[in-house]
């Protein structure tokens, strides 16, 4: 008897690991399609300071990105590149690349409250995590991701509350290796873009400073386009730059 309710205890564990597993692809697919193109307004707002920057982005998968910062006047044409968990920065105004160390990937990129770590690896969550239901509330299910044993990130935990009429993120939370809890996503807005949904607003709270936030407005989106594939190459960097 006593087997028999352990094999039962297992194959409920595995049901709902392959429904958190679908769950996420699904997600996953959402904020990607097969290619996204993206222009942004990103507002961060710090204690004593606040500022915006508008920017545009083509990302294919989860291996190559390209950004490039469109306002203000003073940080225009700055580039970014993302491939293959490398990541390279063009700045116009000392006409220089720089490439990003390993050591600076959980710096703030551009002083937001995202890292240099999210624009470098686009990590793909059904990838390197593995998933498990936690709780189900209605259409809202909460799915705790924890990185495979090979996967090269940076988040010792991840909590995620996917609402499943649009399979997108309500809200995620991010712990470190020690979890502790770092910091809070929220999105709202979706919007039905083809046959993809898409959260048009992010607000990123960091867990241990309530009084600075950074909030994303997207756009514009555009699935599925064809995009050069001289996006995801060094020369871009200079090249798109202008």
């Amino acid at each position: 008897m006593f087997k028999i309710f352990t094999l039962l205890i297992l194959i409920s564990s595995l049901l709902l690991s392959d429904e958190a597993a679908d769950i996420i692809k699904k997600v996953d697919e959402n904020m990607r399609g097969k290619n996204i193109y993206i222009e942004l307004s990103m507002k961060i707002v710090s204690q004593n300071h606040e500022r915006t920057m508008k920017m545009q982005s083509w990302s294919e998968g989860t291996k190559k990105s390209f950004v490039k910062i469109t306002y203000p006047p003073k940080e225009r044409g700055i580039t970014f590149l993302s491939l293959e968990n490398e990541m390279w920065q063009y700045i116009p105004k000392i006409e220089r690349v720089i490439k990003i160390p390993p050591s600076m990937m959980l710096q703030n990129w551009m002083g937001s409250n995202i890292t240099n770590d999210d624009m470098v690896k686009q990590s793909s969550l059904i990838e390197d995590y593995d998933a498990r239901v936690l709780e189900k509330n209605a259409t809202i299910i909460s799915i705790e991701l924890l990185p495979k044993e090979d996967a090269a990130v940076v988040w010792g935990k991840i909590i995620t509350n996917i609402d499943t009429r649009t399979y997108t993120s309500v809200r995620d939370i991010f712990y470190d290796e020690e979890g502790k809890e770092v910091r809070e996503f929220l999105y709202e807005n979706v919007k039905k873009i083809g046959e993809y949904y898409f959260p048009t607003y992010w607000k990123i709270q960091p867990s241990d400073k309530k009084e600075s936030f950074t909030e994303i407005h997207i756009e514009d989106v555009q699935y599925d386009i064809n995009i050069s594939k001289h996006y995801f190459e060094k020369s871009a960097l200079k090249r798109f730059s202008r």
